[in-house]
């Protein structure tokens, strides 16, 4: 399979990295949004990215202008319809996703794979609504997508050989280190990460420690490269927050639970860097 053109449904914070991502590795993107507002949003999130990867030296002035030069935003679904590869990086709601993957497997050629960017949501479900099941599997990638070298295939039980060994394929082409995981909630990263964070959110709720101290021993007493309650700031209170309340429904253990504290910060708002509060003040 010979990929010329990928198309990307989203051009969020993740969307936007993937389009980054995809046409820094030579490749024609065209990315859809629901309106120009946001498009330009996150066109402007692209160029300011590869702007600041220049001044670091890891990409050249040149390379960032032909990147730019491979990229074509619009708000209409069908400027797709050329693709040979196509990426959902739309929001975390199952009814648009179904919505989006059905109007995609109308739109694109038979042959076409098509892949979603979920951190925790049921792939075959996505698939249920195709005529293709057999083609659509996960990609996740991981924030910030041009720096994060990992990138998590999630194969459900109708995706096929060929269609994990193409993805294998085109996710090497775009730099990355491959992992394979069942499609399974949480898929190896959040299953294994969402419980630490939230375990961090109920020693500071239960006043074991500051939240200074937990982050400082889990930097210095396990080397990671910040602390949990740093991390969640990073990764926005209200997407963990979400992913928990996917796992918890699936799986109905406790350590999947969110501890009441998450729930109350982000119905207060407080998400994190995004925000300019979250466990720190970031304003």
């Amino acid at each position: 399979m010979r990929i010329r053109q990928v198309g990307i449904v989203g051009c969020g914070l993740m969307g936007s990295g993937i389009v980054e991502t995809c046409a820094r590795a030579g490749y024609e993107v065209v990315v859809r949004e629901v309106d120009s507002e946001l498009l330009a949003k996150g066109l402007q999130r692209i160029m300011g990215s590869m702007a600041k990867a220049v001044e670091k030296g890891k990409l050249s002035q040149a390379d960032m202008e032909a990147a730019g030069g491979r990229i074509k935003g619009t708000v209409v679904l069908d400027d797709l319809k050329g693709s040979d590869w196509v990426i959902e990086a739309a929001i975390e709601n199952m009814a648009e996703k179904k919505q989006i993957f059905s109007a995609l497997d109308r739109l694109v050629a038979p042959h076409v794979i098509i892949a979603s960017n979920t951190s925790s949501m049921c792939i075959t479900e996505m698939a249920s609504v195709t005529k293709r099941p057999d083609k659509v599997l996960g990609m996740h990638f991981f924030n910030p997508v041009p720096v994060m070298p990992l990138l998590e295939l999630v194969r459900t039980i109708l995706t096929s050989d060929e269609t994990l060994q193409a993805a294998k394929e085109f996710g090497a082409a775009v730099g990355k280190t491959i992992v394979v995981a069942k499609d399974t909630p949480g898929f190896i990263v959040n299953l294994l990460l969402v419980p630490y964070m939230l375990c961090a959110i109920r020693a500071l709720e239960n006043g074991v420690a500051t939240r200074e101290d937990i982050d400082t021993s889990m930097r210095l007493g396990c080397n990671h490269p910040m602390g949990p309650l740093t991390l969640l700031d990073f990764v926005g209170l209200d997407t963990a927050y979400y992913i928990a309340n996917v796992m918890y429904d699936e799986f109905r253990e406790p350590q999947y639970a969110p501890p009441p504290l998450l729930k109350r910060m982000v119905l207060a708002g407080h998400l994190g860097r995004k925000t300019g509060k979250g466990f720190y003040d970031y304003k």
